[in-house]
């Protein structure tokens, strides 16, 4: 919006109005944007859930330590998914088809994640939407995203091949042309491209929400992250940079670096009420939206494997949560204390601050390692 304001309208009177053509410089506003909107609207918001006492449930089964937190204002997720909106709205050319497809899943998973806070608030329990419905809403939402994806591919503005980490020339295609060539095999390429997309976007948004237990845990993370998404999607969509480190190039990507730096300044404000003690927990709406939108943004830069690494600890605790269940299903015995691993560390005795700091160093690392494997190729 004041994109096509100031640059494409203004800018043919105004020269100095052409810094506002760099996406470097737009990204930094829109940051700065989603970081003054999310600081100033959270009081108005925790007040208005605290008046409609819109508070958290907690589970019986958790640490005892937790109880204490019950009936802290939740859904601020709320508030994280405006503070992204509105800067993307204001700062990217909406020109740019990949814009809306990470605006969609931000809401389309953001609402499965509304639905699922209402529930629980509603019916005064921490259980929400089943385990069921909410899984078979995020496979729609993925869905329909993969279905755009193939309309942009059928244009020549999307790609199906992944790039690989450590390897330059390996760039396997989620369509698996080879599968393409026959019409009786057609059914097994696309299969495949939404069985890989649907673990990509569902995988990511439950690993959000499962590490969100903690105070400013998973926002902290997400800081992280979306900071290292920001400098992978400038990266892909600049010719010079993609061309050096031999990524797949996506022409226009570079708008995607806006949304991002949307989604960091959104979180670090959030962080400010978030932070131990937690003043607002940001919910289902928060968690499922953050982890969709990360999810989406690789899909469309094509990295999908790095994904792994830049949210590392997101992985490593649903990987928890899965091992805990197959464990006990299996052999009846539990592999920690308590999953997902964050609750392991607080059974063991650990603060909740030192485990919330030390996982954020840990997410750093992961996330610097992550953008160091662009050059070691």
């Amino acid at each position: 919006m004041l994109y096509w304001l100031l640059f494409e309208k203004l800018f043919p009177h105004f020269s100095p109005l052409r810094v506002f053509s760099y996406a470097t410089f737009r990204t930094a506003f829109a940051s700065l944007t989603a970081l003054f909107l999310c600081v100033v609207l959270g009081p108005w918001l925790i007040a208005r859930l605290r008046e409609f006492q819109i508070g958290q449930h907690i589970r019986e089964d958790g640490p005892k330590s937790h109880h204490k937190k019950a009936g802290t204002p939740t859904m601020g997720g709320v508030l994280i998914v405006v503070s992204i909106v509105v800067p993307t709205l204001l700062w990217t050319n909406l020109r740019n088809p990949y814009v809306w497809v990470a605006l969609f899943g931000l809401l389309s998973f953001g609402a499965i994640g509304f639905w699922d806070d209402y529930t629980k608030v509603r019916k005064m329990r921490n259980l929400g939407l089943s385990g069921r419905a909410k899984f078979g809403l995020q496979v729609v939402a993925a869905l329909l995203i993969g279905l755009w994806l193939l309309v942009l591919h059928a244009k020549g503005l999307y790609s199906t091949d992944m790039n690989v980490p450590f390897f330059k020339q390996f760039r396997p295609n989620m369509l698996i042309d080879g599968l393409l060539a026959s019409p009786f095999t057609y059914p097994l390429a696309f299969s495949f491209f939404f069985a890989f997309l649907v673990s990509v976007l569902v995988g990511s948004s439950n690993a959000v929400n499962l590490t969100d237990g903690l105070d400013g845990l998973a926002i902290g993370l997400m800081i992280i992250a979306a900071g290292a998404m920001t400098v992978l999607t400038y990266v892909s969509g600049h010719a010079a940079f993609a061309t050096y480190l031999d990524i797949a190039r996506l022409p226009g990507a570079s708008e995607l670096s806006v949304f991002c730096g949307a989604m960091t300044g959104a979180s670090l404000g959030f962080l400010w009420y978030n932070a131990h003690p937690a003043e607002i927990f940001m919910g289902d709406v928060g968690s499922l939206s953050l982890g969709g939108a990360m999810g989406v943004v690789a899909v469309l830069i094509k990295q999908e494997i790095l994904l792994v690494f830049v949210g590392g600890v997101y992985v490593i605790e649903a990987l928890s949560v899965i091992l805990q269940v197959a464990s006990f299903k299996t052999r009846g015995k539990r592999i920690f204390k308590m999953a997902p691993l964050h609750h392991h560390f607080e059974a063991l005795g650990w603060q909740e601050s030192k485990i919330i700091t030390r996982f954020w160093i840990l997410g750093l690392i992961m996330a610097l390692f992550a953008l160091t494997t662009l050059k070691l190729r």
